[in-house]
């Protein structure tokens, strides 16, 4: 038995042997790197960072992927079928039976559509209504139960306020950019109705489109539409605006603008002794289309359009605003100055439509009587 003990001790000597060898080589070698002491940031940026992460964690379910499939297209000379067009964007819900907000260049002449949730889950989409003049569209799937993002008032927003801008950018899921809004920009069209876009440096690149732009109270403020070439800036589309479209948009899957018929500019100081005003306020009408609401009405070039409804006009921007928002069919008191005295008119706001856009652009206009620094290749109109 002693000499069986004997040679179970030698085994497990020789066994323990190279392990012991194998720890002490390794402890022996150097380090490629430098271990991060056990220390935590400042209280309160790790307590501004925990918020930032668990507001994004709050967000994420009710953001959504959207992708779409377009009929595609064959040079002239080529018989061959057409290969289909893929495209991806982004979108968030609002209403938990499944009515989604996205932009509309995403969702454009798709012939299939389909969403992706958070947790997985695919639907087939339809388009309730879209309109790209705002580039705004609402899409419908058949669920029940979902996380939804409420929308904020973008009136209250400040240059300068931290946000959020989430998405699907280049086809990457769930992702999360951090950014403050730069400006309450310009419309990002000729043909927007002289609505503020929401300008901010968070990035949004292509596959955001369409995706929830928030403030810090987990408050939907935008909607991503676009970025500059660069990179450096985006837009988003405005909360409150965003509310004034959606019934629309759910109950006639179209936007009603209102139109007057005419094309505008700013009054500058060189227009002031010509049209015999006290002061460079107002709008100028620089032109006016025959037959339109503003025609029929009475309103006529060199007018200086100064009040809508009671709504004061500084700049052709609020009178673009106050009509593309008017119900189409109301009648309005347009106040105005002619000859430097003031009187007022009636007008039916008409329906916008794009062919009186174009038409709008090529309105005559007096050279003489156009602003010295305003730019003749794009008048503005209404």
């Amino acid at each position: 038995m002693a000499v069986r003990a004997r040679a179970v001790l030698a085994l497990l000597a020789l066994v323990m042997f190279p392990l012991g060898c194998a720890r002490s080589t390794s402890a022996d070698q150097a380090k490629l790197w430098q271990e991060a002491p056990a220390s935590a940031a400042a209280p309160e940026l790790t307590r501004f960072n925990d918020l930032l992460a668990d507001l994004a964690d709050r967000l994420r379910p009710a953001l959504v992927h959207v992708r779409v499939r377009r009929a595609g297209s064959s040079p002239k000379d080529d018989d061959s079928p057409a290969e289909p067009r893929r495209s991806t964007g982004s979108g968030f819900i609002i209403e938990s039976s499944g009515l989604i907000v996205t932009n509309a260049h995403v969702v454009e002449q798709a012939e299939w559509i389909q969403v992706r949730l958070t947790d997985g889950r695919r639907f087939n989409g339809r388009t309730v209504g879209l309109d790209s003049r705002v580039d705004l569209a609402l899409v419908r799937i058949d669920a029940s139960g979902l996380p939804v993002l409420p929308l904020g008032d973008s009136n209250r927003m400040r240059v300068g306020e931290f946000v959020l801008a989430l998405g699907h950018p280049f086809g990457l899921e769930q992702s999360v950019s951090f950014g403050i809004v730069s400006r309450k920009g310009a419309p990002l069209t000729v043909a927007a109705p002289g609505f503020d876009f929401i300008q901010t440096d968070a990035a949004i690149n292509p596959g955001n489109s369409g995706g929830p732009l928030v403030n810090m109270a987990g408050q939907v403020i935008g909607v991503n539409s676009m970025a500059a070439r660069n990179g450096s800036i985006g837009f988003a589309i405005p909360s409150n605006l965003v509310k004034l479209l959606v019934p629309q948009l759910a109950a006639k899957g179209k936007v009603e603008w209102g139109w007057l018929g005419v094309s505008i500019a700013e009054v500058t100081d060189e227009d002031v002794p010509r049209l015999k005003l006290r002061e460079a306020r107002g709008v100028l009408v620089r032109g006016v289309m025959p037959g339109e609401p503003a025609a029929v009405g009475g309103v006529k070039a060199d007018d200086v359009l100064v009040a809508v409804d009671g709504t004061p006009l500084d700049s052709p921007r609020d009178l673009q605003r106050v009509v593309s928002s008017t119900p189409v069919g109301k009648r309005v008191r347009v106040v105005l100055l002619r000859e430097g005295r003031e009187t007022e008119v009636e007008v039916t706001i008409g329906l916008y439509k794009e062919r009186e856009a174009s038409r709008e652009r090529e309105a005559p206009v007096n050279p003489k009587d156009t602003p010295k620094d305003s730019p003749k290749d794009s008048p503005k109109g209404e």
